[in-house]
């Protein structure tokens, strides 16, 4: 049976406890300990600058052997911040290389954690690639093979590893799997059946394993982002011109989203604020499939 979390807002009235402010209390990450993979640049830094902020220590894993100077301004900027409260620790950024494809290698990162913070309480899976892709009828088996190793092999991998960790110290966990817009719907005139089958596949992922670890205390749900414009998303559309138009025009709020607005989203699922919620598809993607 999970422990059940102290009195909150109605709760905590009615049990005439002394007014206290326990709703910004429910973000906090502090003494939290978390692992973001794709972590050194883009959506991936850019959530785990907000967990550390938060006040969690975050590891985040990249594939190059030294941090991108994106990673290293963010680190700064975390570290600089005033303290969270009197006799409270600032989170903090600590980056790691690593290869999410290897299974094993993604198991040793999560133990590796464990053996030096004690703990690994959130997971957010976000590494992932993004090729301009083939004619449906003409796309290689290499090329579509390399989308699901990366897009979705090492997904499960790195649940897998923060998972068992979780489970091994009783921790209940939040595990957060980067999906997106293209994992529900078609990406138009683009041929992305590798990407978006991938995509696909994350969201379905995250069901069946909400379900085995949900009696663990484990909660696993996904995050689907519209288009957010990073530096990955901007060299392909600066190679087709009136893209970035087209794109715009395609949800309610006329705009690509920008990589802040991702954080929110991922700081509730991985904070108390949503210990009610798993096996869920968070959409954040400017009204897109609201049309």
């Amino acid at each position: 049976m999970a422990t059940q979390p102290p009195l909150v807002g109605l709760a905590a009235a009615l049990a005439s406890q002394p007014p206290t402010r326990t709703v910004f209390a429910q973000f906090s990450l502090v003494e939290k300990v978390a692992l973001v993979t794709g972590g050194g640049r883009g959506i991936g830094l850019e959530v785990a600058a907000a967990f550390a902020e938060a006040g969690a220590i975050v590891y985040c894993l990249g594939q190059s052997k030294q941090p991108h100077d994106d990673f290293v301004a963010a680190q700064e900027f975390v570290a600089q911040m005033p303290p969270l409260a009197e006799n409270v620790k600032n989170g903090r950024m600590v980056y790691i290389s690593g290869d999410v494809t290897d299974q094993k290698q993604m198991w040793k990162v999560a133990e590796n954690i464990v053996a030096t913070e004690g703990r690994l309480d959130i997971c957010f899976a976000n590494a992932g690639i993004l090729r301009a892709g083939a004619d449906c009828l003409e796309y290689s088996a290499e090329d579509f093979t390399e989308i699901i190793n990366v897009n979705v092999n090492s997904v499960l991998y790195t649940a897998q590893a923060a998972g068992r960790q979780m489970e091994k110290l009783g921790i209940p966990g939040s595990i957060i799997l980067n999906a997106g817009l293209a994992g529900s719907i078609s990406i138009p005139k683009q041929t992305w059946v590798a990407y978006t089958t991938s995509k696909s596949a994350i969201i379905q992922m995250a069901r069946p394993m909400a379900c085995e670890l949900g009696p663990k205390g484990i909660r696993v749900n996904t995050v689907s982002l519209g288009y957010i414009y990073t530096k990955m998303t901007k060299q392909f559309l600066d190679n087709q011109p009136g893209l970035m138009k087209e794109w715009s025009s395609q949800n309610p709020l006329g705009r690509l989203g920008r990589t802040d607005e991702s954080r929110g989203v991922c700081l509730w699922l991985a904070s108390d604020a949503s210990t009610f919620c798993t096996g869920s598809d968070i959409i954040v993607d400017g009204g897109h499939r609201a049309w």
